[in-house]
């Protein structure tokens, strides 16, 4: 089981390492996913990311209080509004743009109804 967990922990990381420079993939979900993996397959692993420079504090804020920044509420509601307006300019279907808008509006929520670090 310990080399199911590795290596969902590495794609994990693999995909937030590409979210960190395409802006509509995200990056600490799938580093929240990482350290789950890698808090059940290596210690050594799951200290490394909760001591990263960047992105553990993010990560410890929400492992200990379930707490996102406003900074990055208000980034990540402007990201999701931004690809709902994209969706639109590029001609998307108008059903699909609905059913996209509805999946952002309810993660939207559950972003802004987390307490701010």
């Amino acid at each position: 089981m310990r080399w199911i967990y590795l290596c969902v922990g590495w794609v994990a990381v693999s995909f937030s390492a590409i979210g960190a420079f395409l802006p509509i993939v995200p990056t600490v979900p799938f580093l929240l996913i990482a350290l789950w993996a890698f808090g059940r397959s290596s210690e050594r692993l799951h200290q490394k990311l909760l001591s990263h420079p960047v992105f553990g504090p993010d990560i410890r804020r929400w492992e200990e209080r379930g707490a996102i920044r406003r900074s990055a509420k208000i980034f990540a509601v402007v990201a999701m509004t931004a690809s709902i307006g994209i969706a639109l300019a590029l001609g998307v279907a108008h059903k699909a743009v609905v059913f996209q808008a509805a999946i952002l509006a309810a993660v939207s929520v559950y972003i802004i109804s987390r307490p701010e670090s």
